[in-house]
Order: structure tokens, then sequence, then C-alpha cells
């Protein structure tokens, strides 16, 4: 679609954390210096933010994979390892985020600098000098980072304009827009010419602008992707007016009152919404005859039902000026552009919803297997070295403290048994130490 691209899926993970550190004080006068092993830094979180100069998203054909900066190592004298340094992927303005697994609609992107939060960074691994407890007062273990979040997304973008060209293949908005900006869409005399929506500028003498999207042509059953509509619709969705332009002339044997009709009810069809944004509308090639002969009826017809109705030429600029004077009325009022509202901190810095938070589950999974499920003690477990006979230990007291053991029996554990916690695995025992793997 020449290098237009409205749609994309991406992968994002976030940093993990880094690992804590076992470090021991060593000097002349401290033989039995304590511990003093430092935090591992955290990972780096993963943030969409919107480029006002970014138009499509192009980029996410070529790369659709990111991911964030580890955290760093704690090292001796309790000193915490540095974090990653945060990911910040761009996206154009109006790019609405989909949540693939929680299969929902997370966040909108409109506003220039607007960022959002969509992969969080692993918190860093605690150091063996956290672990000092007056019991154990030398801890030879530490905690490993955890892992970042990883999200699915899809991208989808709704251009941002002021005004939204609708209409029927060939009724003259490609030559339209090329007229009115400096916009340069492919114009020939074929259906779905215009392949991709184009963006125009008009900049009118005080050096004001307004944005006119120049959308592709609909057909009867758009609604349901007849002629690509379906995916141009969404780009109508975000503009303050719609500018429904019909060939007056009827060259081409279609009844434009009838073409006024049908594109009405594929707006309708797609969204309710649609309905309601003002409409103006441009009767076209009143350069020829045809046109000039069918224009009263189509204007009284149109004005008689509460449109205002412009007659233009895109081929000789006729009342091209009147309407553009016209749609920068509607878009301003007392010399100044009708905006909404300035974004709130809040709505300038979103955040993905979490995950959902799991309860702890046991289920047996085979003769020799059960499977511990919960968001806490996957967490947990994500974090313990199990090749540190004290880390394992110390995990185990955990277990014993979170009501994991106490599940587990009642679901019918056995001595022996494998047990799976996320990408840990080890074997149950009532003896004290825990014998494990990841």
């Amino acid at each position: 679609m020449n290098g237009f691209i409205d749609e994309a899926e991406i992968t994002v993970r976030a940093g993990d954390g880094g690992n804590g550190v076992v470090s021991f004080r060593r000097g002349a006068f401290e033989p039995r210096g304590g511990p003093n092993g430092g935090d591992g830094g955290d990972g780096a979180d993963v943030y969409l933010e919107v480029k006002d100069d970014m138009r499509t998203l192009l980029d996410f054909k070529y790369r659709n994979i990111f991911k964030g900066e580890h955290g760093k190592m704690g090292t001796s004298k309790k000193h915490r390892g540095r974090s990653g340094e945060i990911l910040v992927i761009p996206v154009p303005p109006g790019t609405t985020v989909y949540d693939l697994d929680l299969k929902q609609q997370v966040g909108d992107l409109v506003y220039p600098g607007q960022r959002m939060l969509v992969a969080r960074g692993g918190n860093g691994g605690r150091g063996n000098a956290t672990f000092a407890t007056p019991s154990r007062q030398a801890p030879r273990f530490c905690q490993l980072g955890a892992p970042g979040e990883e999200r699915h997304l899809r991208l989808e973008l709704k251009l941002l304009a002021d005004v939204g060209t609708i209409g029927y293949p060939n009724v003259g908005k490609s030559s339209f827009i090329s007229v009115v900006s400096a916009a340069k869409p492919e114009i020939a005399a074929y259906p779905f010419t215009t392949l991709q929506p184009n963006l125009g500028v008009v900049q009118f003498e005080d050096y004001s602008t307004m944005v006119i999207a120049d959308l592709p042509g609909l057909i009867v059953g758009a609604h349901e992707g007849v002629g690509l509509g379906d995916q141009f619709l969404k780009h109508v969705e975000r503009t303050k007016l719609l500018l429904h332009m019909l060939d007056a002339s009827a060259l081409e044997g279609r009844d434009p009152l009838q073409d006024f009709r049908d594109i009405n009810h594929e707006l309708e069809m797609y969204s309710e919404s649609l309905v309601h944004l003002e409409q103006i509308v441009a009767l076209n090639k009143m350069d020829l005859p045809q046109a000039r002969e069918n224009e009263p009826q189509l204007r009284s017809t149109l004005e008689g039902e509460g449109y205002r109705v412009f007659s233009i030429s895109a081929a000789t600029r006729q009342g091209i000026d009147l309407l553009l004077d016209y749609l920068r009325e509607r878009l301003f009022a007392h010399g100044h552009r009708v905006e909404p509202e300035p974004p709130t901190e809040e709505e300038m810095n979103l955040q993905i919803p979490p995950l959902p938070w799991r309860q702890l589950s046991v289920r047996r999974v085979d003769e020799a297997t059960m499977e511990v499920n919960g968001s806490r003690i996957e967490r947990l477990a994500a974090t313990v070295d199990m090749d540190a006979d004290e880390a394992v230990a110390w995990f185990q007291e955990q277990l014993e403290e979170q009501g994991v053991i106490k599940a587990l029996r009642k679901a019918g554990v056995e001595e022996g048994d494998t047990i799976v916690i996320g990408r840990v695995e080890f074997i149950f025992t009532d003896q004290p130490l825990l014998r494990g793997r990841r």
C-alpha cells in the first residue's frame, strides 16, 4: 500500500532485573566482616511515545520485537547495580493500543509527547546483605533478578485530521486535495486509485492551517470489507468535519443522490457515531455541462435535508476558495481554533493494565508431577538460585510461610514428586532441604 501501514502487531519485553551479589567485608581489622552484597538494578521499562512527525506504522513492518535493557548485577559494599535505561518506542498520533492477551483496548495515543508504559521491568534481586538476620548473620546466597513483563500488542492507526473527504471512487477527492494543499496523491480514472489515505495541509493567509484527509473511495459493503472499506472507515472516526464529495455530472452512470445515501448508510453500519459528524456536501465537476444541468435539483434536495452545499470544480478551482473559507469557519471560532481541553498529566502518562492476578492453586499434572500456579509464588520462584543450598533452604521457608507446602499436602503430594512453579522445578521432600533445578 505504497508505504502506508496502519496496523501492526509487536512484542515488547521489559528488561530483567539484575542479580544480587554475595559479598563480605574484608579488612585488616575486620577478620569476621559481615555481608555487604548489593542489590541488582531494576530492568528497563518499555514505553510507547507519540511523535508528531510520524504518519504511519511502517517502521513496525521491519521490526516487531522490542527488548528493554537488563539491570546490572549488584556489587560489594552494598552498591546497587545500575538499572536498565528505559526503552521508548515512537508511534504516530492517533495510535490505538490493544493487548492481544487481555483481548481489549488498553490505550489511545493522540497527543504529541504522550507516553504509555506497556511493559514493566523486573525488580533487581536482593544482595546477601539484605538477608542477614540475628539467626542468619552470614548468608551465602542472594536473589536473582525478576524477569521483565512480556506483552503482545496490536497497534492500529486512525488518522488525525480536521476534515475527512468521503465519497465514491473517482468523484474527485484526490484532485481536490492536490489543488488545496501540497499533497500529491495518485490521480487516475479507474476505481480505487487511492489505496492509502493521504494528508494534506491547507495554509491560510494568516498562517493558520487545516489538515484534510483524502480517504479512499467507499462503496456499498464497505463496512463489511468490500473494496478495502473496513480498513479505512476507521480513519473517518477522528475527523472533526466530513466533506462529502459527489460527482454532479453522473457521467459514470451512477445517481449522485443514491451515492450519497449509500455512503451514509455505510458510515452508519460501521459506527453510529459517524452519523452525527457534521457533513458539508461538495458537488464536484461543475466545469462539465452535465454537472451544471444536474446542480439545481441536487442542491435543492440536499439543502432541503439540512446540508450545506457547495458547487465546485477541482479541475478549474471554481468555488474552491469559498468552500475552504466555510470549512475554516466551522473549525475556528472568533479567530481561534476550537480545541478540546488540554490533556491532564494523567492522560499524558498512561499505563497498560497489569496482567491479571492469579491466586495460589495446585494441580496434579501426572502421576509424578504437580504444578503450582499463582502470581506471587511464580515471581518469587523466578528469583531463586536453585544451585545454592542456602537459597533453596530460604525458598523452602517462603513456601511454608505462603501456604504452598500446605496446599501441596492437601492436594496429595508425595515424597519424590516433581513440583513445577513457572520455570522452576524441584523434587518434593519432607527433609529440610529441597533438591531443585531450573
